[in-house]
């Protein structure tokens, strides 16, 4: 377990480096001429071990005897060493003097003294000029850690009142090699219960023997128990835009599965921020999580405007009951400019949209039953500095609320495909009875009405389909026809009159009905294997054809239809997909070779998907735990598709001069491209590329042959080579925004660069660093930059870090964060574990 601190009170902290002290000592056994011999205890009805002694000399005057030249005695699971020994059989006090060692025990003491008294039946005696371990074992000049929280202590005097306690005087605690430490706590009294923790008692804590800084009180835990509450650790900094920061956290232990955090820190040039945690796992399958931070912006170092606000984030899942679970992933925020401001994450800083949603799900028998409640919005930031805005906002910085769409609340009851009797047939179905509201409007205008248009509060949706489905195989062809009904109703539609005007959906019912049909064909893959190896690996390559027919009509209502989510883009349509899927697989030759090498910062990587199914504070499984396979991989996929619409109008739902989206274009690619009649869609191309667990290569990529340009492309590459972490990736999309053919006023196509650079190994000695950073190309300046260097030596770490913000109006800032980290205590400093690179 990890080394946690109470400080005054209790302080509680985590520590990323478990590290343990070097060997002491080491114990040198007897010469084989050494005279040994077995006592029996003293009779008595507890106790009924044998004494095992042995010296190179030995004398005996009745129950006493004198042992000189390496003299040991063994009792339970304890071995006592010294020069000379004067051992009391009948009661069990020995005299010790000249290089004293106390071996053994639970949990693997290690004591050295001068000299000392001792009664190895009650374990209680006192040593003079201790150096004393606890948590590892020596095992041929080497040790093996026993404990998580390995550590170790020096006294003038130490008094062991019993099998696990110990009265230090005059001594120090440490985690680090002896006898230099790096850091240590000194003290005048110090208790050790090795099966609990160390009170240290008006110490100070030292730093290559420097005094830093005075604790009235602090508990060190020695082995694993329950968490303690108290005082984390204070944390100081400084900023561009922040000033000072100093800050104190206290922990809550609430049971063994439950607990909070709360704290607080002071920016001298903006005021106060909150923040709090509370954390519970009521069973192995569930978890709740709540989080909160926010900024009283008093605005001392900018005036002009208050960007203070608050972020909350609720995450929770549990499963119960038969085939229930639940989860409910809420976020709240008060204001974009304040997250733009203050989130010190730049993925999340830059994040417009805010989701919420809870729901229950339970799965019996093939059929689904889901209740769900949903919120999504949308914000944008009008910032004067962008000359592309000026015009929009020439003096002020606004934000807007684009839109605000609610599901309060949806059921929805679907079948899994399952076989109609004897026939080749298979049914399945989908249905939903849901509560819609959308909303567009402007934040700062007085009236948001006049900016937008919303619904009403509640609008029903009713949806249901069934389906037919023959799938069938012949000859290595595979083939799956398929016949969906579906039938919409709502409660208000959206009138086009109406729009161009008050922008209001009206109150009338509308009815959705459409046919769907459904065909595709997969023909026989071809496939060749080379005999020949190549880089001692054996090849094969696949080639996957595949083609599917849509057509869908009975939608002649589209321009009516409000939109609330990808249900309603559903329009007519009659188009082929046509696409080529590359394989390359690769199988080593030599099955004992296995390219699973441990990866210097696997946590540094460009673009992925996020983790699924994680609790929060426990973070993303590592690369390194993962088994390491020696089969055959997927060395290279490459995938390229097109559609030909023979209804170039979608049943004329298509608006000349304006973006469209569509169900048939929208599953085929997520980048809108349909701003006028085209019969072929973009060619898109996928291309994945990963040659090993330490590599990984992706590159999307959508081109307008009727345009003869790029619409998107998205490239990224992560390469890890021993303590080597190379990344890089670029972003390109062309805005295809239209409003009576003319491009909308402020947008302008996305490109945006980001490189990153790591060495080292961060739970390793000696030095680490990485850098990170972005670049906008159209805009032509960086946009962040980080830079952390790390250097950890056996017991402790200190890490530094630079980040610059650079998002217009809302934020110019420059930081400097530090972490200095003490091997199982904690961390001192703002570095947040969550928001280093690595």
């Amino acid at each position: 377990m990890i080394f946690r601190y109470r400080i005054l009170i209790t302080a509680v902290f985590l520590c990323h480096l478990l590290l343990a002290p070097g060997v002491v000592t080491s114990q040198t056994p007897p010469p084989p001429d050494a005279v040994s011999a077995s006592l029996p205890a003293a009779p008595s009805s507890e106790i009924e071990d044998e004494v095992t002694i042995r010296a190179v000399q030995q004398e005996k005057d009745g129950s006493l005897y004198k042992l000189r030249g390496q003299a040991e005695i063994h009792y339970r699971n304890y071995v006592l060493y010294a020069d000379e020994v004067t051992y009391n059989a009948a009661t069990g006090d020995t005299q010790v003097e000249g290089h004293v060692v106390l071996d053994g025990g639970p949990h693997d003491e290690h004591v050295e003294a001068s000299h000392g008294d001792y009664n190895v039946r009650t374990q209680v005696g006192t040593f003079y000029d201790v150096i004393g371990t606890a948590g590892f074992r020596i095992r041929r000049n080497s040790y093996v850690l026993t404990t998580s929280n390995p550590f170790a202590f020096t006294g003038k005097v130490v008094e062991k009142h019993g099998p696990a306690h110990y009265l230090v005087r005059q001594g120090t605690v440490t985690t680090c090699e002896l006898p230099r430490p790096k850091w240590q706590f000194e003290a005048g009294r110090i208790t050790v219960d090795v099966d609990g923790s160390a009170k240290i008692y008006n110490s100070t804590f030292r730093l290559r023997g420097v005094p830093v800084f005075y604790f009235p009180y602090v508990t060190h835990p020695v082995q694993k128990q329950e968490r303690q509450s108290g005082l984390l650790i204070p944390s100081f900094g400084n900023s561009s835009r922040k000033g000072k920061i100093a800050g104190e956290s206290v922990y809550w232990a609430i049971n063994r599965s439950m607990d909070a955090t709360l704290g607080a820190e002071y920016y001298s040039e903006r005021g106060w921020s909150q923040r709090g945690e509370f954390r519970a796992r009521p069973s192995d399958s569930s978890y709740i999580d709540f989080s909160y931070f926010g900024v009283i912006d008093s605005g001392i170092g900018n005036p002009r405007q208050d960007q203070g606000g608050e972020d909350a984030h609720f995450t929770a899942e549990g499963r119960f009951g038969r085939n229930f679970r639940g989860v409910a992933n809420v976020d709240y925020l008060s204001s974009f400019v304040f997250r733009i401001a203050f989130t010190e994450v730049y993925s999340q800083a830059v994040n417009s949209e805010v989701k919420s949603q809870i729901f229950l799900s339970n799965t019996t028998n093939g059929f689904h039953y889901n209740a769900l409640t949903e919120r999504y919005q949308n914000y944008e930031v009008c910032d004067p500095a962008n000359p592309e805005q000026h015009e929009q906002c020439p003096n002020t910085l606004t934000q807007t609320e684009l839109i605000r769409i609610l599901h309060t609340p949806s059921f929805s009851l679907s079948g899994a495909e399952r076989k109609l009797g004897n026939t080749p047939l298979f049914w399945s179905f989908q249905s939903a009875v849901e509560g819609l509201q959308r909303r567009d409007l402007r934040v700062d205008s007085p009236d948001p009405l006049v900016q937008g248009f919303s619904t009403a509060p509640l609008v029903g949706r009713f949806d249901l389909a069934p389906s037919l489905a023959m799938p069938f195989q012949w000859k290595g062809w595979s083939a799956r026809p398929e016949l969906t009904l579906r039938d919409t109703f709502y409660t208000q539609r959206f009138s086009s009159e109406l729009a161009a005007t008050t922008k209001r959906a009206e109150d009338s019912v509308l009815n959705r009905k459409a046919l769907e049909v459904a065909f595709e064909l997969r023909p026989p893959a071809l496939s060749r294997v080379f005999e020949r190896p190549w880089l001692g690996r054996k090849w094969k390559h696949v080639i996957e054809p595949r083609m599917r027919y849509d057509y869908v009509t009975g939608v002649n209502n589209f321009a009516n239809i409000l939109r609330f989510d990808a249900s309603d883009v559903l329009s007519n349509t009659n188009d082929i997909e046509y696409a080529l899927v590359n394989r390359l697989y690769a199988k080593r030759m030599n099955p004992d070779d296995k390219d699973c090498g441990q990866q210097g910062m696997s946590s540094l990587t460009i673009g992925g998907a996020p983790a699924t199914g994680v609790v929060p504070w426990e973070g993303p499984e590592s690369p390194e735990s993962r088994p390491c396979a020696s089969g055959p991989r997927e060395i290279v996929s490459w995938e390229v598709a097109q559609k030909y619409y023979f209804d170039p109008t979608f049943g004329n739902a298509l608006v000349p001069e304006k973006r469209n989206v569509f169900t048939a274009t929208a599953a085929f690619t997520g980048i809108a491209f349909l701003s006028d009649l085209r019969r072929f869609s973009p060619i898109i191309s996928r291309l994945r590329i990963e040659t090993s667990p330490r590599t990984n290569t992706e590159w999307d990529l959508d081109y307008d042959l009727k345009t003869g340009r790029i619409n998107a492309s998205t490239a990224l590459v992560n390469y890890h080579y021993g303590p080597f972490t190379i990344g890089g990736g670029d972003a390109f999309l062309r805005v295809n925004d239209l409003t009576q053919g003319e491009p909308v006023p402020g947008q302008r196509d996305f490109h945006q660069f980001r490189i990153l650079f790591g060495y080292g190994q961060p739970q390793k000695r000696g030095f680490s660093g990485a850098t990170s950073l972005g670049f906008d190309s159209n805009q032509g300046f960086l946009q962040y930059s980080t830079v952390q260097t790390t250097y950890n030596w056996d017991c402790c770490g200190l890490s530094v870090e630079y980040r610059r913000f650079a998002l217009g109006l809302v934020r110019n800032e420059n930081q400097f964060r530090f972490a200095f980290s003490l091997a199982n205590v904690g961390a001192f400093g703002n570095l947040k574990r969550q928001e280093r690179l690595y």
